[in-house]
C-alpha cells in the first residue's frame, strides 16, 4: 500500500513541545530578583509531588528546569552607586511629552505594568549611562529621553 493511503496516528498531529526560551545574554539580577527565582524554584519542587498526570508533570519539570538554570546562572550585581543610570537604577524620565519613572532590572524580575523594565529592553539600553538632565536618542530620533531624575 501506498505510504499516501496511510492512516497517520492522533500523535503526528500535535505541537512539538520545546524547552522555555533563555533570554540571550548574562543573567543579572537585583537581590529582589534573586529571591524571585529561588521562590520560583522552591514552590514548583513543592508542586511536583502532588501531581500525577504526565503531561502536567512534563510542564513542571519543564518550568522547573528554566527556574533552575536561571537561578544557577544569576548574577547578583550591585546596588548603583552616584547619579549615572545603571542596572538597578531608578529613572524618571520624560518621552514624548509624558514623565514616567522606571526601574532597570533582570529578565525574569521585569513587569512594565509595576515600572520594572528589564535592563535590556531598548529603552533601558538607551538610558544606561546618562545622567540628569541629559537628552538622550531614542527611536532614531536625537534627545527624545529627557532624564529627569537617577535615584539608587
Amino acid at each position: 500500500m501506498s505510504v499516501a493511503f496511510r492512516r497517520e496516528g492522533d500523535d503526528e498531529h500535535l505541537e512539538p513541545k520545546f524547552e522555555l526560551p533563555i533570554p540571550p545574554g548574562p543573567n543579572l539580577v537585583t537581590e529582589r530578583g534573586l529571591a524571585l527565582i529561588v521562590a520560583r524554584v522552591a514552590e514548583l519542587e513543592a508542586q511536583l509531588p502532588g501531581l500525577s498526570e504526565e503531561e502536567a508533570i512534563k510542564k513542571l519539570r519543564r518550568d522547573l528546569r528554566y527556574w533552575l538554570t536561571r537561578q544557577a546562572t544569576a548574577q547578583v550585581m550591585p546596588p548603583p552607586q552616584g547619579e549615572v543610570v545603571a542596572f538597578g537604577s531608578t529613572v524618571t524620565y520624560r518621552l514624548n511629552g509624558k514623565a514616567r519613572t522606571i526601574t532597570l532590572v533582570g529578565d525574569d524580575e521585569a513587569d512594565p505594568a509595576a515600572g520594572l523594565l528589564a535592563f535590556s529592553a531598548p529603552l533601558c539600553r538607551a538610558l544606561l549611562g546618562a545622567e540628569a538632565g541629559e537628552e538622550v536618542d531614542f527611536a532614531g530620533k536625537e534627545g527624545a529621553i529627557e532624564v529627569l531624575e537617577v535615584a539608587a
